[in-house]
């Protein structure tokens, strides 16, 4: 793995700078606390909220505790305009907003302060050192750049405060699971303040002969250099071990003919180890109220490697296709190495002209993206040549007896390493004609190139590409509580690999048209927004010569949908949050893929999409014997969702009940219990083909106390 030293640099000088200026906070200063200027995120500009012709959703930090949510996945659940996809029974992040999916060799892109920073391979994200959750709807490369056509997902990090606090939270859950969580924060001076993050988690699983361990830390430190600037460093580590894991399978088509717990992998195989070692250091500058300047630096490295027994796909080499218990698996071994580097500069303002208020965003970035793939594995031999079970590494699914045979060494499949390099400059400019009318136009122009390198073949393949990427919004505001709006947008994202002619492809490309209406409560306590959107795709990468296994840009999709989010204090001190999403995506065009080896007609539903989705979750605010308590409950609906790309096998809807309840028994110690699925609902989560399909959870408790200090 590939460390950057330039963020621990930066921590030392940081470091150097607090020990000379270090002294006691006097309880002047402790009263004269503010946060850290770094808090305002990157190309969002400063809207109000019927302002905005986009819909921005923020999962904070409450919200996120009354989900039980402890990692990016559950954290997710609360939109419905997210849909989980297949993440290698937690490997990793994978997930589609408004029917729309990234690379699906690849994790989902997100964001962190406004940088990219999913593209790795570091396991999935933990919410230890996540402040909140922020859902961008609809296409954003006019500032952002290259992402994905449906949304894109921002984490807000914890980051130093100069009040003092600190906590300290210990859990247990069914499945003999422990977490420990510490967060704590402190000036250590009259403008230096720092910030402890980090977790530990060692857990079973429902699933058989699972074992996971997680550890991660996030210090962070904020110099406030003088009132107008300010210099945040933040760190990322984390180590994660988690078993690879296709989950279940269907028999004939039909789920539930093995127990959900049955794991149809290799214990010997062990864990794939993920690592994540990231910085990120921001400068922020106020030369007055109404212009700023941020400066960001950011570099992430990633590494995951591990051995896996997995079920083959191929009909030729699959005996469960002729006997209906006995699996045929191969065995694979994974070693990626990704490393992420952004440099970001922007420049944040407002302006009058002829009576029209202009607040501008003008910024530019650069991206350098490397991703290291060596990738081997071992299959059977095909049916027609009589192969013993040993050489179809196979295990019968009703009974599964591990380690019957000695574990295959994989031979050479892929050897290749990739890099992405693009430079961007951006600008946004939302004119204001009236306080009730405002117009919104920006755009994006990247220049991008590409390079493959493949080490088997000794062969390198290069591209290019510019891109121009506009924006159009329009936002009428008929009253001090609704505001109407409509927003045009194109987004496009690079495509790895080449064609027949050895080629690099265009970009997947992009167009976005929505319309909606943005209500709230005079006095804000309730607000929401209904969405009529569209959104077209082409240039998706499917095979253009089955018998080669050439490749081609030639794929086209379309999601079109209605979204309703509304959450809020309603009376009695009760909170709302919910939101529901009707989306049909599906193919547009015909075309070949070899992942199923199937043609897939036009008018194909979109793999793990549901039509609808709705969460909704209520907490309520009590007393019990004089002190504050919490309870609330949740309920999660998701639709049934093709599950095998091509065929008409289907993932049942479910509908899932979560309660909770906190009880603060002194004013430094919370007691916590949460329930998920509380009915005991057998459902599945997600799939790739009728043999890897991924189970949820059953009834699962978890018991937490949190002391604040």
């Amino acid at each position: 793995m590939k460390h950057s030293f330039t963020g621990l640099v930066t921590l030392a000088c940081l470091a150097s700078v607090t020990a000379a200026q270090a002294q006691q906070v006097s309880e002047q200063d402790s009263i004269e606390t503010v946060r850290v200027l770094g808090t305002k995120q990157a190309y969002r500009g400063q809207f109000d909220f019927l302002e905005t012709p986009q819909v921005d959703l923020e999962l904070d930090q409450e919200l996120l505790q009354q989900a039980g949510a402890l990692d990016l996945d559950q954290a997710l659940d609360l939109s419905a305009s997210v849909a989980r996809q297949n993440n290698f029974g937690g490997l990793w992040n994978a997930f589609a907003v408004r029917g729309f999916v990234g690379d699906e060799n690849l994790p989902s892109n997100y964001l962190v302060n406004g940088f990219n920073a999913g593209r790795g391979f570091g396991g999935s994200r933990d919410l230890s050192g996540v402040e909140s959750v922020e859902v961008l709807k609809g296409p954003r490369a006019a500032l952002i750049g290259r992402g994905e056509p449906g949304g894109t997902i921002n984490l807000v990090t914890k980051r130093p405060t100069f009040d003092q606090a600190g906590t300290v939270s210990i859990a247990a859950s069914r499945f003999n699971s422990v977490r420990t969580d510490v967060d704590y924060t402190t000036p250590v001076s009259s403008d230096v303040a720092i910030r402890l993050v980090g977790f530990y988690e060692d857990a079973e699983s429902f699933r058989d002969t699972i074992d996971i361990r997680r550890i991660g830390a996030s210090p962070s430190v904020a110099w406030r250099i003088n009132e107008r600037s300010e210099l945040v460093y933040e760190m990322e580590f984390s180590d994660q071990e988690v078993p690879f894991d296709r989950g279940v399978l269907a028999v004939n088509d039909q789920l539930g003919a093995i127990s959900r717990d049955t794991f149809l992998g290799e214990p010997g195989d062990g864990p794939m180890k993920a690592e994540v070692l990231g910085h990120q250091l921001e400068y922020s500058y106020s030369f007055n109220d109404e212009w700023s300047v941020r400066l960001g630096y950011n570099s992430r490295d990633t590494e995951l490697e591990g051995f896996s027994t997995e079920p083959e796909l191929s009909g030729s080499r699959q005996l469960l296709y002729r006997d209906s218990e006995t699996l045929t698996r191969q065995r694979r071994y994974r070693h990626y190495d990704a490393s992420y580097t952004v440099f970001r500069g922007e420049l944040e303002g407002q302006f009058e002209t002829g009576g029209a208020l202009h607040r501008v965003i003008i910024g530019a970035d650069r991206d350098d993206f490397e991703n290291d793939q060596v990738f081997r594995r071992v299959r059977s031999p095909s049916l027609a040549s009589n192969p013993s079970l040993e050489q179809l590494q196979a295990i019968n699914i009703f009974n599964p007896v591990y380690g019957q045979y000695a574990l295959p060494e994989p031979g050479p499949q892929a050897d290749r390493v990739e890099t992405q390099e693009s430079t961007g400059i951006f600008f946004q400019d939302q004119i204001s004609f009236s306080d009730t009318f405002h117009i919104r136009v920006g755009g994006r122009f990247d220049d991008y190139d590409q390079q493959l390198v493949n080490r088997r073949s000794n062969s390198t393949v290069t591209s290019s590409e510019s891109r121009f990427s506009p924006q159009f919004g329009m936002v009428y505001q008929t009253s001090d509580t609704t505001s109407w709006y409509l927003s045009y947008g194109e987004n496009f994202r690079p495509l790895s690999g080449t064609d027949s002619q050895g080629n690099g492809f265009d970009p997947n490309q992009s167009v976005s048209l929505e319309a909606g209406v943005k209500f709230a409560s005079l006095d804000g306590a309730l607000n929401g927004t209904f969405t009529v959107f569209r959104v077209q795709q082409e240039n998706i990468l499917v095979v253009d010569d089955p018998s080669a296994f050439t490749y081609a840009a030639a794929g086209e999709a379309e999601s079109q949908g209605i979204e309703l989010d509304v959450n809020g204090t309603l009376a009695g001190d009760v909170t709302l949050w919910a939101s529901l999403a009707y989306v049909d995506a599906e193919i547009t065009n015909d075309f070949f893929d070899p992942n199923f080896g199937r043609q897939i007609e036009a008018g194909a539903r979109l793999l793990n999409i549901p039509e609808l989705t709705a969460t909704v979750q209520l907490a309520k605010n009590l007393q019990l014997k004089g002190s504050p308590m919490e309870v609330g409950a949740g309920i999660l609906y998701v639709d049934d969702r093709l599950g095998y790309f091509g065929t008409d096998f289907e993932l049942p809807s479910y509908t899932t009940v979560r309660i909770f309840a906190a009880y603060e028994v002194t004013p430094n110690l919370e007691i916590r219990a949460d329930i998920a699925n509380l009915l005991d609902e057998e459902f599945y989560v997600n799939s790739f083909s009728e043999l890897w399909v991924q189970p949820g959870a059953p009834s699962t408790w978890r018991i937490s106390g949190k002391l604040s200090f």
